[in-house]
């Protein structure tokens, strides 16, 4: 079970981009996700008549590692860290779920909406 998933807020706790917020657009591999305006480098593109693309600079948000990121706890208005919360199977029935962990706020144990 992934910590940070696709949908969540996060903050950039290091790197050039610290301190800036964003929403988890993609998980790219286990390691990397892209968050919506993290990251975002220049990129200088050929034109392609076939395609029908023109050339130019535009920018494109690049993937940043998972390490460099903390999810958003809107309750106190800063970075948190997540625990994984296991169920019992009563709990897992009443939740009408196969996952047997649900993600909390490790300072205040509230769980995460997602």
């Amino acid at each position: 079970m992934n910590k940070i998933r696709k949908g969540d807020q996060v903050i950039v706790i290091a790197g050039r981009d610290k301190g800036k917020r964003g929403t988890v657009s993609r998980r790219v591999d286990e390691d990397h996700l892209v968050v919506d305006g993290v990251n975002v480098v220049k990129k200088h593109n050929k034109p392609n008549p076939l395609k029908g693309t023109t050339g130019g600079v535009i920018d494109k948000t690049m993937p940043i590692h998972q390490s460099n990121v903390a999810i958003f706890n809107p309750a106190t208005g800063k970075a948190d860290r997540v625990a994984i919360k296991l169920l019992d199977k009563a709990e897992q029935a009443a939740r009408k779920t196969k996952d047997n962990g649900v993600r909390v706020y490790k300072s205040s144990g509230a769980e995460i909406k997602a």
